[in-house]
């Protein structure tokens, strides 16, 4: 069975505990390393690994950290570069190139974003339950068969955006950025859509924006559309 516990899912950072009762996996490090080490009980050492979807700190900052103490950091070369990564504990991986740590059999796949090489991440345990991580992206070309669970970025959603572009407290670069940057609430619903989720069971909504969101709503609407358990990660 996997076991999902968000750390932090905002702006300011990003790191994600997953485990499937065997394996034990850190996806994203976005926050100062204390912080990480606080919130896993001091346990880092017991990662089998680290995946990085990106370079921007707020998912990124620890990694150098969480390499440091003997964790593996598992990330595309254009995000180890920019980062500044390098040594024994790097694991490069390619967009559908399929690895494993563990009991995780992990696909990574590509996705838009204004960054050099960022992923995305499927991951399979041996029961056959699916996860599928997708963050900060506005598109996803891939589609998926038999996701039991879904963690995916809610960030915003459109009519909130434009409301307040209309008011002022939005500047038009803002709501430019946002649409070429990453998933809305419009996203994740065609994303469903178009996705087989017969089998889906657990959706997290990850990284809602301060202004731009409304938890209560993002949770509900999705729900209607798959029936699923939904939950949004506390920022």
């Amino acid at each position: 069975m996997i076991e999902i516990h968000p750390i932090a899912s905002s702006s300011a950072g990003n790191a994600y505990r997953v485990s499937d009762g065997f394996t034990t996996l850190l996806i994203e490090a976005g926050l100062p390393y204390r912080e990480i080490q606080r919130a896993l009980d001091f346990k880092v050492t017991q990662l089998a690994g680290c995946l990085i979807s990106h370079e921007h700190g707020d998912h990124s900052k620890a990694a150098k950290d969480i390499m440091h103490v003997g964790v593996p950091v598992y990330t595309s070369a254009g995000t180890a570069a920019a980062i500044g990564l390098a040594g024994h504990r790097l694991r490069t991986i390619e967009s559908r190139r399929q690895f494993t740590v563990g009991t995780w059999t992990i696909l990574p796949f590509d996705v838009e974003h204004d960054v050099e090489e960022p992923l995305g991440f499927l991951l399979t345990i041996p029961t056959g339950d699916k996860l599928v991580f997708l963050t900060d992206t506005y598109y996803c070309r891939y589609r998926f068969g038999g996701i039991t669970h879904l963690m995916v970025e809610c960030n915003y959603a459109l009519d909130i955006v434009n409301r307040r572009v209309e008011a002022g407290e939005l500047h038009p670069s803002q709501k430019r950025r946002l649409l070429t940057s990453h998933f809305s609430l419009e996203h994740v619903k065609q994303f469903l859509q178009a996705n087989d989720m017969r089998s889906l069971r657990e959706v997290w909504l990850l990284h809602l924006s301060d202004g731009n969101s409304d938890a209560e709503r993002f949770r509900r609407e999705i729900q209607e559309v798959t029936g699923a358990v939904v939950r949004v990660a506390d920022r």
